[in-house]
């Protein structure tokens, strides 16, 4: 590929970035998108609905940019949680480290490649980018030492910041795990495999075994359910719910109920709420079913103690020699929890997870006919030989520059949408029992795939079709990688314009729920602002962002004219990244830090095998000099991944006895422990409340529209008096726990005295 062929796809990918870029700023400001650009702000209900000027409304503004410049950690971490932290400490930690091979690599690397052989040089967008490639060097050339310096700089730059960001984010997950005081998965232990008996229930195994073993620790215990029996009771409740929401408002209000305790004696349509829990439906109970058969229950329990060390010591302990019954381990956060793989049985998961592994190599290996059909595309020669009737077009000028520079990594990219569903899909096959677990899970399998698919066989399959040799021994790995990888510099180029830059621009965009927002709104008819909240997709991100890493890292001393795009994608990755975890996505659950573990393996990986593919150049420039001192800084790295595996790792797999302890002391000084718990059973139910289902079910109140704005939230506008109305009558009816909302058609002369002098004065 030539340097015009790389501009070309550069123009139009930053042509489109531009235009994505300046519709986002224009389309954020129209209040019928609000639900597309901050559904998280709008979640948690703390963003006033404003209608600007018309004319600041169609212009582009940066506003938004210097919004998430000055967004600080502690912010974040408040808003979004330490997985958004820790991802764009990634995002901070490649922009340090790729800033320095960039400066290393440009001033020096570069103009030895470029000046490596005496010729005459043409036009910069007339060359050809093997001459800003090692290849341009003639054989033992004396310049091969910049090459051997210039790598030992970015591993020993690469390795102190990981090594200073690896210790600062195990403080903060420390910090993280004594800041979560309350957190009922500390005190809860999920038992699976429990053995089933003749004579009793799985609930009443489970009591009998904890009280028989953990008598001082053991509080209770929650047992779980079969999903057809919950989901029947869901859906007759959201049906319910759904049946209140389309009560028509037209409909006159005569007597059905009692009256509320707001609206005095007068007829209206609204419901009685009943206080006393005789009059309530039995059988049901908030954290426990009370249920006359024990058909419906599973072999899996929530089980409680005492404090987070006994949890702790029965998660470690195996509790019987059959290692496949009585598993017990921590329980995720009730949020966390993916109910649906609760009921597959334990004896099952180690089939699954062979299964998911065979099916993941399956696609890797399907996979590698589009990644084949992209490489042929990239070659002139092959495309005219095959294909005779393409050689009028491509004998075009920009038409050639396009094809080759431009539609490969545009139709891999597009192959590559498959691959995120479909790996969550293996994921959930494998049984994980909480969803953060699932996406962690899928995000390595992307990874690995991405890995192996852009990276390992771009550059084989791109060796077959140029007839190179291909590996005969593992002896030969550095040299066939070293003969391969400069070919593919232009094409890694172009994947990071495509799948970077551009990438990024329709992130920011959100065109999916732009669409989807349309269609509510224009076909649909939907005036309500129906908006679904997102979660940060961690599982596509992080593998971009470390195969972006793996690119620079493997082309630095090779064919460093890839370093500085590289660079332009990780500080747009910056403010992007954060103006959407701001603003777009909400957190509902997190692995607490648990992703930066992958980041530094890779990292690590990524390291190595650049240093491999330098020992290979130095073999095949047959510098024995340069070769014998690459091999101790390969050594040198090995032994500062295991030293980093061994200081910092466990942090992230286990909680820390001490932390716990303290934990547990400071609770019971401050009299918490009983509060937490009485909240156990509640946090673990499998019948959610209708605060935490009432934005997916639709569970709204009747006569929505007229509805009374949440006292709660607008409190601490001071100069909101009508918020401190609703405030005052509230506190001083504190017998009255529920708001009842009224009929739109009842007057004010129908409320209760006490409301109609509020409504008047409002």
């Amino acid at each position: 590929m030539d340097i015009s062929s790389l501009l070309t796809s550069a123009g139009i990918n930053i042509a489109i970035c531009i235009v994505l870029v300046s519709l986002y700023s224009i389309l954020r400001k129209q209040p019928a998108n609000y639900c597309v650009y901050f559904g998280r702000m709008l979640s948690n209900g703390r963003v006033k609905r404003h209608d600007p000027r018309w004319y600041e409304r169609f212009a582009p503004s940066p506003s938004w940019l210097v919004k998430a410049w000055e967004t600080t950690e502690d912010e974040m971490l408040a808003a979004a949680g330490l997985d958004a932290v820790v991802f764009i400490r990634m995002v901070i930690c490649s922009i340090r480290i790729f800033s320095i091979v960039a400066v290393v690599c440009i001033a020096f690397v570069l103009p030895v490649n470029y000046y490596g052989q005496k010729r005459a040089h043409k036009e910069v967008h007339l060359e050809s980018l093997g001459i800003f490639t090692i290849e341009n060097l003639n054989q033992r050339s004396r310049w091969l030492w910049v090459h051997c310096l210039s790598l030992y700089i970015i591993s020993s730059a690469a390795c102190a910041l990981l090594y200073f960001e690896y210790k600062n984010i195990a403080k903060r997950r420390l910090a993280h795990i004594t800041g979560s005081a309350s957190k009922q998965s500390h005190f809860t232990v999920l038992i699976r495999a429990i053995p089933q008996s003749p004579d009793q229930s799985y609930s009443e195994t489970v009591s009998k075994y904890f009280t028989n073993y953990y008598a001082p620790s053991y509080v209770s215990h929650l047992m779980v359910y079969r999903d057809g029996f919950i989901h029947r009771l869901m859906n007759e409740t959201e049906r319910m719910c759904q049946a209140i929401k389309h009560v028509s408002p037209d409909l006159s209000c005569n007597p059905s109920l009692k009256s509320c305790a707001l609206c005095g004696p007068a007829a209206t349509n609204s419901f009685q709420i009943l206080s006393d829990e005789t009059d309530s439906v039995k059988g049901v109970e908030l954290g426990e079913l009370n249920l006359s058969t024990t058909e419906e229950e599973r072999p899996v329990a929530f089980v409680f103690f005492k404090s987070r060390y006994d949890a702790l010591v029965v998660s470690e302990v195996l509790q019987t020699p059959n290692p496949m019954l009585w598993v017990a381990d921590l329980a995720p956060e009730p949020h966390d929890v993916h109910w649906r793989n609760l009921r597959i049985p334990y004896r099952q998961l180690w089939m699954r997870r062979i299964a998911t592994l065979v099916g993941a190599i399956a696609f890797m290996f399907v996979f590698l006919f589009p990644v084949a059909f992209v490489q042929g595309l990239t070659q002139l020669q092959t495309l005219s030989k095959n294909f005779p009737f393409l050689r009028d077009l491509l004998n075009r000028r920009f038409m050639r520059q396009v094809i080759t520079g431009y539609l490969p990594s545009v139709i891999l990219v597009l192959f590559f949408y498959a691959v995120p569903p479909l790996m969550m899909y293996f994921s959930t096959l494998e049984g994980c029992v909480s969803r953060s677990l699932r996406k962690k899970s899928a995000c390595i399998k992307i990874l690995y795939f991405t890995i192996w698919n852009v990276f390992f066989v771009n550059i084989l399959s791109g060796s077959v079709i140029r007839q190179l040799s291909v590996l005969s021994s593992v002896r030969d790995v550095p040299a066939q990688l070293a003969k391969v990888v400069p070919a593919q510099v232009g094409f890694f180029m172009t994947y990071c314009f495509t799948s970077g830059w551009a990438g990024l621009a329709c992130e920011i965009m959100q065109p999916i729920g732009l669409i989807w927002n349309l269609i509510a709104k224009v076909i649909v008819k939907n005036k309500e602002d129906s908006y679904e909240t997102l979660r940060f997709p961690y599982h596509t991100e992080i593998p971009r962002l470390l195969l972006f890493g793996l690119l620079g890292f493997t082309n630095s001393v090779i064919a460093p004219l890839i370093l500085p795009f590289l660079l332009i994608y990780f500080f747009f990755a910056y403010l992007i990244y954060k103006n959407q975890i701001i603003n777009v996505y909400i957190t509902k659950y997190e692995s607490g830090g648990q992703y930066w573990p992958v980041f530094h393996n890779t990292t690590i990986f990524s390291l190595i095998l650049s240093q491999i593919i330098a020992l290979g150049f130095f073999g095949l420039k047959l510098s024995t000099v340069a070769s014998g001192f690459t091999i101790p800084l390969i050594l040198l790295t090995l032994l500062f991944s295991e030293y980093c595996r061994q200081r910092f790792a466990p942090i992230f797999k286990k909680y820390p006895a001490e932390i716990l302890i303290a934990m547990d002391r400071a609770d019971e000084m401050t009299g918490k422990m009983e509060e937490i718990h009485n909240n156990l059973k509640a946090a673990y139910s499998q019948i959610p409340t209708c605060s935490e289902e009432s934005s997916k079910a639709g569970c709204t109140s009747p006569c929505s529209d007229q509805e009374l704005p949440d006292s709660e939230q607008l409190k601490p506008e001071k100069e909101n008096h009508k918020a401190d109305y609703i405030w005052a009558f509230q506190r001083s009816k504190s017998g009255h726990d529920l708001e009842v909302k009224s009929c739109p058609s009842a007057s004010p002369n129908r409320y209760s005295p006490a409301f109609a002098e509020i409504y008047k004065r409002t």
